[in-house]
């Protein structure tokens, strides 16, 4: 019996091209209309999220290798999808990371400080989701997020926070992941869950073309962005390196979710120019060339060249440098700073409300730390 042909080609969104030229074809009509008519201070805003962002991940990078922190999952590539996609969503909806998300985190108001006591192992957790534009802490646990965001949405819907038709009450919910998660049964179950309840959620997978040292060829013969087509989730395919794609793509994913119109999904296809984190050493198993032709697709790049085309001031692009080595700065100053914290903080976390079995355990160890003189945290 002869192979089964193959299916049509996927189809790509593209807005700017790698020079930063406009793009408006058939294949991009609709996003590229809204596109054209997004404000001169939203443009400035991505643009800006995106070089802040970049500043930041390469100087946490480094404060890893200097012994300041355990361990460092890099952004960089990747930030047009995550900076994209955050400012499409409105402060009432609420978001899931993995681990990889700091333009999503910093774009939705976490201090990058925040983002390094995790990596430090300063914090068990991370921060309050509440304080933090929704925004809840990441995941380690490969693809279990999707079960998170879509359980959050399936609440949302039981609320009534959905199809309502006022902008200032709907909202949904995004959770973000990485190829290597679409084999997790979790994610399986997530789109399952989903579809079956019409929950408010978009999956916005981030392809950067590699879990860890497996390629996506390996992990999956068919392009992911038609996996949650077979659930009965409509799924779009972008240039994850494109900022205007990212955001118009979300923009109208999460406008249907909110609507009552069921799950979405968006596969960003973009580029881990980095290690997959600081305890991995990507050469041994990716080529020079291949990494050579994403560093020339470099988002920032492509954005700045899009923006001086706009005739942007050169002394504003200047100053958004300045701006991200400022925050680089400061992150260094913060970290250098940082103390162990106290034991007991421990115990602020476990649960959102007081707690019983907590409460003992948190008098026994001030007993056993009276009992020993070791208050402050410094019990080996």
């Amino acid at each position: 019996m002869p192979s089964p042909a193959a299916g049509p080609a996927t189809t790509t969104i593209r807005i700017l091209d790698p020079d930063g030229r406009f793009v408006e074809d058939d294949t991009n009509a609709e996003y590229a209309a809204v596109a054209r008519n997004i404000p001169d201070d939203v443009l400035l805003g991505l643009h800006r999220d995106m070089v802040v962002t970049r500043r930041f991940d390469h100087t946490a990078a480094n404060l890893q290798r200097q012994g300041q922190l355990g361990l460092w999952a890099p952004s960089h590539g990747q930030e047009a999808a995550q900076v994209g996609s955050a400012h499409a969503l409105r402060p009432q909806d609420h978001v899931f990371p993995s681990y990889r998300e700091h333009a999503v985190a910093l774009t939705r108001g976490v201090d990058p400080m925040e983002i390094i006591g995790v990596f430090r192992g300063n914090a068990h957790g991370g921060w309050d989701p509440d304080a933090r534009g929704n925004t809840h802490i990441y995941t380690l646990v490969i693809g279990s997020q999707a079960l998170h965001a879509t359980g959050y949405a399936m609440g949302q819907r039981l609320d009534g926070v959905v199809g309502t038709g006022d902008p200032g009450v709907d909202a949904c919910t995004i959770v973000y992941y990485g190829d290597g998660a679409t084999s997790q049964g979790d994610v399986s179950e997530a789109y399952v869950f989903a579809a079956s309840t019409s929950a408010p959620v978009v999956f916005f997978l981030q392809n950067n073309h590699w879990a860890i040292s497996v390629p996506v060829s390996v992990q999956s013969p068919t392009p992911l962005v038609d996996r949650t087509r077979g659930f009965g989730i409509p799924s779009v395919h972008i240039d994850g390196n494109d900022v205007l794609a990212a955001y118009t793509t979300t923009l109208a994913a999460a406008d249907d979710a909110r609507a009552g119109r069921g799950p979405r999904f968006i596969e960003a296809e973009t580029y881990r120019i980095g290690a997959h984190t600081s305890s991995d050493d990507p050469t041994r198993y990716r080529g020079d060339d291949e990494l050579a032709a994403w560093v020339a697709r470099d988002p920032i790049v492509r954005s700045e060249r899009h923006l001086r085309a706009r005739g942007v001031d050169e002394s504003w692009l200047a100053a958004i440098e300045e701006e991200a080595e400022d925050v680089a700065a400061d992150v260094r100053r913060r970290t250098t700073a940082l103390q162990v914290p106290p034991m007991e903080a421990m115990f602020d976390h476990v649960y959102r409300e007081a707690h019983p079995r907590v409460a003992e355990q948190r008098a026994w160890l001030r007993a056993y730390e009276a009992a020993h003189d070791t208050a402050g945290g410094d019990a080996a």
